[in-house]
């Protein structure tokens, strides 16, 4: 503990380490079939997932596929591994028509497909906007105009999923419909609270509960317009999505390979490794990244308080995915930068007031907080105070959304590249 930005980052990898593809995929990889091997797949693991496969499917096994990641998320290839899969790039957050080159090249690859083949589906975080094939009556273009309002509104993972699944002709089970009568095995690795295989990725090869109704209830929710065509369709249930039960998703397993409570779990142990003692608050928190922040400031201000049942020195943990509601501004006012990560530390570091014996980490696993170049941020006792010697005020930062500023001011940003994995938000603070 002589040096808690150090042990927190130790944290952090750990708990990335645990969620890399190569660790967790032999154990889920079913044998080769009489006919074909055909690997899809999509996310900001999909390289690395992608690397896994070939490195450990039978060399004399025929193998082929197409996979998509986010750019430069594609990891340098280990010396002498043969390239079987395509490893294709596209944009995240929002879809670009690399995206939607990539996705109607998958979906062609599963065409006439037999009962002897198998298809390996390779999902992570971020295979929402990566595997973009617009409904009818849609473009690209309207796509991403309601991926932007989506990620701006503060729609939860759930809610923005619903809607990707059905405006889409390639999410919420349709990818796998597409491969019957083919055997199909999707490994995944989780990004969403409450690890739903139907929610990560918006579900590509996966059974959809919800319905037309839902994803209309949602854009009306945020008022998010759509074309009035495809309004129309939804209204009519003319886009609905393959049910639990659809004959053509029948025998299809799914595996996690990767999840968040693992990711903790990983850290826990590193903390333990130490000596210190680790609490696993939870790995499927919610809401706004600022309110959050200061929910953590409040327990951590309690154990340097003497105050918990949680007894210093010791470290809290947990993950999930919480969202950043945009206000809006003037167009002549500057926009802010940053994710959810920042925010979070934004708010728990003006929630803990200088709150001695508190530092904090929180960044995104898979590198990259929102479309940033770094992962998160760092708090310590003295960040308010070195911020307002530079003339800032965390208040102001939080106002326009403008983490990113504020934390690279102060030298306190997290930049780590892309990790090749996602198990979505890390959060670690230790009270000493």
């Amino acid at each position: 503990m002589n040096d808690p930005r150090a042990l927190l980052r130790h944290l952090y990898d750990a708990a990335v380490r645990r969620a890399l593809p190569l660790h967790n995929t032999a154990t889920f990889l079913p044998p080769p079939p009489k006919g074909r091997t055909v690997v899809i797949g999509a996310g900001k693991a999909g390289g690395a997932m992608a690397q896994a496969v070939e490195a450990l499917w039978p060399a004399d096994a025929p193998l082929s596929g197409l996979v998509v990641t986010r750019y430069h998320h594609t990891p340098p290839r280990a010396a002498g591994l043969p390239e079987r899969i395509e490893v294709v790039e596209a944009a995240h957050p929002v879809p670009d028509a690399a995206g939607l080159a990539a996705a109607q090249r998958i979906l062609g690859l599963v065409q006439g497909l037999g009962a002897d083949d198998l298809v390996l589906c390779l999902i992570s975080g971020g295979g929402s906007a990566l595997l973009t094939l617009p409904a009818e009556g849609l473009t690209l273009e309207d796509k991403q105009r309601i991926n932007r309002e989506l990620l701006l509104s503060g729609a939860h993972i759930g809610e923005m999923n619903t809607v990707r699944k059905h405006l889409s002709r390639i999410k919420g089970g349709r990818l796998a419909a597409a491969c019957a009568p083919a055997q199909v095995v999707t490994l995944t690795i989780s990004d969403v609270p409450g690890d739903d295989v139907s929610v990560i990725a918006s579900g590509p090869t996966v059974a959809d509960v919800s319905s037309c109704a839902d994803a209309l209830a949602i854009l009306d929710r945020y008022r998010i317009a759509v074309p009035a065509s495809v309004r129309a369709s939804l209204e009519r249930g003319e886009l609905e999505t393959p049910k639990p039960g659809d004959a053509r998703l029948a025998g299809h397993q799914t595996h996690l390979i990767a999840t968040p409570q693992q990711s903790l779990e990983a850290a826990a142990e590193a903390a333990r490794t130490l000596g210190l003692t680790a609490h696993i608050l939870s790995d499927e928190i919610e809401g706004e990244s600022r309110e959050v922040g200061k929910v953590h400031a409040a327990l951590a201000r309690s154990v340097a308080l003497g105050r918990s049942t949680f007894i210093a020195p010791c470290v809290l943990l947990s993950g999930g995915e919480t969202t950043v509601t945009v206000k809006p501004r003037p167009e002549d006012a500057p926009r802010g930068r940053g994710g959810r990560a920042g925010e979070f530390c934004l708010g728990l570091a003006q929630a803990l007031g200088g709150q001695p014996r508190v530092w904090a980490l929180a960044a995104d696993t898979d590198g990259i907080d929102g479309v940033e170049d770094n992962a998160g941020a760092v708090v310590t006792p003295d960040t308010l105070a070195r911020a307002a010697a530079l003339g800032l005020k965390a208040g102001d930062h939080l106002e326009r959304n403008d983490a990113y500023g504020y934390f690279s001011a102060i030298g306190d940003l997290v930049v780590t590249g892309p990790t090749h994995t996602n198990v979505n938000d890390f959060r670690a603070l230790l009270i000493v």
